[in-house]
């Protein structure tokens, strides 16, 4: 492969993982501005790292949000079974169901 093809990969994938992160932090300070407590719920499990990144990445960015596992709490485990849930985490936004950490549904539900 010539050595320009590989230095506009690199420049390519550095200016695409700058635009993540820039996209990521704008995303908590939007979040964290117009989410109220309340208005985000996490149905987490135990086992689940998507659930921890979620926490973590919400926590960091002063997201507002409380969180229940379906391991430990009946009234979660039977909450998530009726939204009808495949997965966790599953967010209840404003009384709307999220599977997965979307951040760009959360904040369209938000708006």
């Amino acid at each position: 492969m010539p050595r320009s093809l590989l230095v506009l990969v690199a420049v390519v994938a550095l200016a695409s993982w700058a635009w993540r992160g820039h996209v990521r932090a704008e995303d908590g300070t939007w979040l964290a501005q117009h989410a109220r407590p309340g208005d985000i719920r996490m149905l987490s499990s135990e086992t689940c790292p998507y659930c921890l990144a979620a926490r973590r990445w919400m926590t960091e960015q002063g997201v507002p949000f409380s969180e229940c596992f379906i391991e430990r709490d009946a009234q979660c485990l039977a909450d998530y079974q009726a939204l009808g849930a495949a997965g966790t985490p599953t967010l209840l936004v404003r009384g709307q169901r999220v599977i997965g950490f979307d951040r760009a549904r959360l904040r369209e539900i938000l708006k």
